[in-house]
Order: C-alpha cells, then structure tokens, then sequence
C-alpha cells in the first residue's frame, strides 16, 4: 500500500524544498512539479511531491489524516 501525505511547502531550493505536516518538517524534491511557490500544497510520497493540491483539498486531506489518527487512538 502507498500512502502520500500533504505538506505545505515552506522553503524552495531548485528541485528541494522543505514541507509541514502538523509541526514536521522533511526535505522534498520536487523534480515532479512544474510550478511550485512557498505557501503551496503537494501530496508527497516517498520524499517527492507527486501532486499539486488547492489549498481547500489539502485542508480537507489533512482533516481526514487527523480523523485517521483520532480513530487509531
């Protein structure tokens, strides 16, 4: 099974940049995006972003990750 997370994109160095999910940061490569800002959103599986996501979907995608975690719990 595969799982992509969404990070907001913080920091953008060529094809690195830094992304947060709730207070984690890791390293992305963004080979894959053609356009990307500070501020965006992506789905990133497997340390690359793999999808440009709207700001309304990735707000949703983060609400369900935290009902996930409240299930779990």
């Amino acid at each position: 099974m595969c799982l992509a997370v969404p990070f907001k994109i913080i920091s953008i160095d060529g094809n690195d940049a830094v992304g947060e999910y709730e207070g984690i940061f890791r390293k992305i490569r963004v080979d894959f995006i053609k356009s990307l800002d500070i501020g965006d959103y992506v789905m990133v599986h497997a340390g690359f972003a793999i999808e440009k996501l709207d700001e309304k979907q990735a707000l949703l995608d983060i609400e369900a990750f935290k009902e996930l975690e409240e299930a779990f719990r």
